[in-house]
């Protein structure tokens, strides 16, 4: 008589992180949160962007200047360089300012909130107040002229071809760009 063939010992096999790099954010990260897709934090910043210029231009009418000086280079060799300089000073400023204390008060930018993600620590708690100034100087590479745009795409590759999907401003400041929905119920509870 035949003998039943047997089944493994475990029908189901569990897959540990393939490099150092993963393990290490595996061991540190809540189970279960979820990394932000790169598309929903591109849509992000563009959403910030936005709402930062709508700003400055509500509140100073010679933000025109700071457009005209992206159109002509000349414009720095002009008469018109001192408000060139000052409109780009205010926009810099505004945009830093706005990254910083909406991290402060909502633990992510308007934009972020619009799309759900949150910014943490590696462990999936949140960010303290004096994370958030640096965190802010390091977007603002992404306003200037030209040049931001093609950093920004060169951090999305970065971003997409990194073990743990994280932008280089996160891996600057050992930050995660998480789903919100997906962080432990104490770290949501923070968020604004």
């Amino acid at each position: 008589m035949a003998q039943p063939s047997t089944m493994a010992d475990s029908p189901v096999s569990v897959h540990k992180p393939g490099t150092m790099a993963q393990a290490a954010i595996a061991s540190t990260a809540p189970e279960g949160m979820l990394i932000a897709p790169i598309w929903k934090r591109i849509v992000a910043l563009c959403l910030d962007a936005f709402l930062i210029t709508l700003i400055v231009a509500l509140i100073d009418s010679s933000s025109g200047y700071f457009y005209i000086s992206l159109m002509s280079l000349n414009s720095l060799l002009t008469k018109d360089a001192p408000y060139v300089i000052a409109a780009w000073i205010m926009h810099i400023t505004f945009y830093w300012l706005y990254f910083k204390y909406t991290g402060r008060y909502y633990g992510r930018s308007l934009g972020q909130r619009a799309m759900r993600i949150a910014i943490v620590h590696d462990d999936g708690s949140l960010l303290g107040i004096s994370h958030w100034g640096r965190r802010a100087a390091h977007k603002i590479k992404y306003i200037i002229p030209f040049i931001g745009v093609l950093l920004g795409l060169w951090d999305a590759l970065m971003t997409s071809r990194h073990e743990t999907k994280r932008s280089p401003v996160d891996l600057a400041n050992h930050t995660v760009a998480a789903v919100d929905w997906s962080l432990p119920a104490t770290t949501r509870g923070g968020l604004r």
